[in-house]
């Protein structure tokens, strides 16, 4: 099993986003995806973005983590 994190981007250079995680800002990889912009949200797993998520997506994901 993998696990994802859920990340909104917020700025991109070349193949390489500037995504925030629940205020932890990092560097990833998207190269596995080419129509990223500012503002949409990914899935984030090993450093690469893997896919991209709805808003709705990162919410519910946020408050499962939370509960753990």
């Amino acid at each position: 099993m993998c696990v994802g994190i859920p990340a909104k981007v917020l700025s991109l250079k070349g193949d390489v986003a500037l995504v925030d995680s629940n205020g932890a800002k990092k560097q990833i990889s998207s190269e596995l995806i080419s129509d990223l912009i500012p503002g949409d949200y990914v899935m984030v797993h090993a450093g690469s973005a893997i896919a991209k998520i709805t808003s709705g997506d990162d919410s519910e994901t946020d408050s499962l983590l939370e509960d753990l």
